[in-house]
Order: structure tokens, then C-alpha cells, then sequence
């Protein structure tokens, strides 16, 4: 047992820990260091007494301060109760404040009459004239007007503030000017944003309370941040004309396209579609369309100058005796020279021979031409139903609450109707004309053919005459 506990004390780790212990108990001894355990042991004992010394004299000390924690406790609650005793006054004065508050309000009431109603039309025309402002092109010029109506009405709906004299002089001002300035063409400066995004500062023209125009271009007023911009897109030629007209204009009159709605016609009027947005509306069956069309178009203009050359020489062939091949009557005519000695039966049908090997060379590429006419409303028809089954597709996934989900099917099949019978209306009149035209040549032919017939009969007959 004695060999047990020598070692236990002996033990490093244990040593370790007593001397933190008594290192961080007693720090006035940290200087010491123990030699063995009688010694630490004594080192812990004084070190206890220490404290307890410290102890006592810390408790000490807060029983001599609590007389004046008291003090301070005591001095507290007699601010309470004075602070508890002005918050009285004051919900007191408050009161009666509230109640002459009351009073004087229902004399105002009763001394203001009918300027009352007065102040009530007077905020609603404010509150009218600011909205109408903000929306009018006039506000590019004078920006600002809208501010002042604005805490105008508020100043009155609020009932703190009664307008004076000069604040419904500059209402009426206001108005006056703004009906002033719709009647006339006025000329400012000011920063206009361009395409590019860029302000730049320019001459710009107002025509009354309709349009803004600057360099050629129409201008749109954003009254949310009154700024004044380009359009996106322009209108056509002839309004841009008369835009640059107006602003180069000193005082001669000219002619103006007007918007009488401030810019929601234009802004309307150049969303509309360019023809090649018609064009690539009506998708794929568009495009064939207008390819089988420009072939129909080259096809007739072929057979036109083909034609016209052609009747061109058959007439200088009938006016000439002897035939020449360079044109389908010379080489009718030819016929007869090559056979002097056939009989009627057999130039007929030599003829006939030669007429009908004239026949498809006049009317080469017609029946194309026929076709292409008879083709182009059925694809226009085609694209029609394509269209439509695209709209009831997107009435299926989307339903019918959003209209312009749909827009892209029924252009489609509208723009491919219009398309078809844009291609089959003028194929139609060419073919009829180029049919007209080959059957003349056709009927010189057969006359001519039918005159050499007679004249060989003839020929044929006259012996027989004289014999009889």
C-alpha cells in the first residue's frame, strides 16, 4: 500500500496538474516553486487564506456601498413619479387641445361656406389638369407644370394648407397656356435620346399638342421620366417628308400629317407590319407561293416577247410573195413550192402536217403558265388550313385568354390566301392574253394554208373545164 501511493504521487501527469492547480489559485506564489509536497501543500493553505481574506474584505466593501446604491434606488424613483407627473399635464393639454382643435375646425367649417366647394372643384381640377399635363406633348417644352398641381391637390385633399390667391391664378395660367400652345407651331431646343441611346441636344419642332418632330423624324414624350426620344421605326416616306417640310417651314403653309391622339396613332402606325413582315408571315407555303409566281412571271414574260416577234414577221411574211424560213407562215408557205405537183388531198395534209409542227413552238410553256394559275390559290388554300391547325394548337396549349398567341396562325393563313391569289389573278389575265395571241397566229396559219388549198384546186380544176 505505501509502494502504491509513493507511486501515485510520484506519478508525472499528477505532479503536472497540482502545481496548475496551484498556480492558478494562488498567483501571488507563482514565483515560488515547491520542492515536494509538505511545501505544496503549504504553498495551497496560505493561498486559501488569502482569498479568504480578499473575500471578506470584498463583502465589506459592498456593505458600505449599499447605502448609497439605496440612495441612488430612492433619487431614480422620484424621477419616475416626476416624469409620471408631466406625462399627466401633457395628456391633459392634449386633451383640451384636441377639443379647441375641434372647435376651431367646425368654425373654419362654418366660415369657409361655399368656399368649401369652391376648394373641392378647385383640387379636382388640379388633380384633372396634372394628368392631363403629363400626358401632353405641350410638357416637352414647359416640363415641370405637373408638380405643382400635384402638391396642390394633395395641400387640399389633406385640408392643412387653403390655396391663396396666386396658387388659382397659376392654375388658371397654366391651363390657359396649355390651351394657348395647342394652337400654335413652336420651335425649342432640347435633349432628344436617338436611336444609338445618345442625348443629343437638337432643334425640335412642337405642332400643337399633336406631334414632336426634329431633323425629319417623329419624336415620342415619355411623361414617366419627360424625356423626349426617337421613334424606333418611322412611318412612311410621305410623312417623313412633311416632317422635314414643317421644320424648315418659316411661314408658308404645308402639309402636316396630325395625330389628334398625342402619338398613340403613330405609336400604332409604325407597329404595323413592312411588306417583307407580310411576306414572312405567310412561313414556307408563302415562300413556294411566290417562287412558283416569279417562274409563272418569267415563263409569260418569255412567251410575250417570244409572240410579239413571232406576229411581228407573220406580218411582214404577208405582205412579202416569196416565203422565207424565219417565221411559221414563210415555212407553211414553203409547202407548196416543195410539193408543185400534189394533189389537193395531198397538199392538205402536208399542210396540216406543217401547221401542227408550228402549233407547240407557239404555245411552248402555256400549259405551265395554266397550271401555275390553277396551282396558286390551292396552295394559298393550303396555307390557309396550315395555319388554322397552328391556331387550334395553340388554343389547346394556351387557351383564348392571350389573342395574340393566336395571331401568328391566322396571319399566316390570310397572308397565304392573299399571296395565292396575288400569283393566280395576273396568271390568269397572262395566260388568257398569250393564249389570245397564239391563236391568231394559229389562225393566219390555217387561212393562209386554206388559200394555197383553193388556189391549188383551182389549178387542178380549170383543165377539166376546158376539156368539158
Amino acid at each position: 500500500m505505501k509502494s502504491f501511493t509513493h507511486s501515485l504521487f510520484t506519478t508525472p501527469a499528477l505532479l503536472s496538474a497540482m502545481a496548475l492547480v496551484a498556480i492558478t489559485s494562488v498567483p501571488v506564489f507563482g514565483q515560488e516553486k515547491a520542492v515536494n509536497l509538505d511545501q505544496l501543500l503549504n504553498l495551497l493553505e496560505q493561498g486559501k487564506n488569502q482569498q479568504t481574506a480578499q473575500n471578506v474584505e470584498r463583502e465589506n466593501a459592498f456593505i458600505q456601498r449599499e447605502s448609497e446604491q439605496d440612495k441612488l434606488l430612492k433619487q431614480a424613483e422620484g424621477n419616475r413619479q416626476a416624469v409620471l407627473n408631466h406625462s399627466q399635464v401633457l395628456e391633459g393639454k392634449f386633451e383640451a387641445n384636441e377639443i379647441k382643435l375641434a372647435d376651431k375646425t367646425e368654425v373654419l367649417t362654418k366660415r369657409l361656406g361655399s368656399l368649401k366647394e369652391l376648394f373641392g372643384v378647385l383640387q379636382q381640377v388640379a388633380g384633372d389638369t396634372k394628368s392631363k399635363f403629363q400626358t401632353s406633348v405641350v410638357s416637352a417644352q414647359f416640363q415641370g407644370r405637373d408638380i405643382f398641381l400635384e402638391q396642390m391637390a394633395k395641400d387640399m385633399g389633406a385640408s392643412s394648407k387653403l390655396a391663396s390667391i396666386a396658387d388659382i391664378e397659376k392654375v388658371w395660367f397654366e391651363m390657359q397656356r396649355e390651351m394657348t400652345e395647342q394652337g400654335k407651331v413652336a420651335k425649342f431646343q432640347t435633349d432628344v435620346i436617338v436611336a444609338g441611346g445618345d442625348k443629343v441636344n437638337k432643334n425640335v419642332v412642337r405642332v400643337g399638342a399633336f406631334n414632336l418632330v426634329s431633323d425629319g423624324k417623329y419624336l415620342t414624350f415619355n411623361p414617366s421620366t419627360n424625356t423626349v426620344a426617337e421613334l424606333l421605326r418611322q412611318p412612311n416616306d410621305r410623312y417623313l417628308d412633311s416632317a422635314l417640310a414643317i421644320q424648315h417651314n418659316q411661314n408658308d403653309l404645308v402639309s402636316f400629317a396630325v395625330d389628334p391622339t398625342g402619338g398613340s396613332i403613330l405609336g400604332l402606325l409604325v407597329q404595323a407590319p413592312t411588306l417583307s413582315e407580310r411576306i414572312e408571315q405567310g412561313a414556307v407555303v408563302g415562300y413556294i407561293i411566290l417562287a412558283v409566281g416569279a417562274l409563272g412571271l418569267l415563263l409569260a414574260l418569255e412567251r410575250i416577247i417570244s409572240l410579239t416577234l413571232v406576229n411581228a414577221k407573220v406580218k411582214r411574211q404577208l405582205k412579202q410573195s416569196e416565203a422565207k424560213s424565219d417565221n411559221p407562215l414563210g415555212r407553211v408557205l414553203q409547202v407548196k413550192d416543195q410539193y408543185p405537183h400534189a394533189d389537193t388531198e395531198t397538199l392538205e395534209l402536208k399542210l396540216s402536217e406543217a401547221i401542227l409542227a408550228e402549233v407547240p413552238k407557239l404555245g411552248r410553256n402555256m400549259t405551265f403558265i395554266k397550271i401555275i394559275s390553277v396551282v396558286a390559290p390551292l396552295m394559298g388554300l393550303l396555307g390557309t388550313v396550315t395555319g388554322m391547325i397552328n391556331t387550334f394548337q395553340a388554343i389547346t396549349l394556351f387557351g383564348t385568354g392571350d389573342p395574340k398567341l393566336m395571331a401568328g396562325g391566322i396571319s399566316q393563313a390570310l397572308v397565304t390566301t392573299v399571296l395565292g391569289l396575288v400569283v393566280a389573278i395576273p396568271m390568269t389575265l397572262l395566260y388568257a392574253y398569250l393564249s389570245t395571241r397564239h391563236k391568231n397566229v394559229v389562225y393566219i396559219l390555217q387561212e393562209q394554208a386554206s388559200g394555197i388549198m383553193a388556189e391549188r384546186s383551182e389549178k387542178q380544176s380549170a383543165p377539166l373545164k376546158q376539156a368539158a
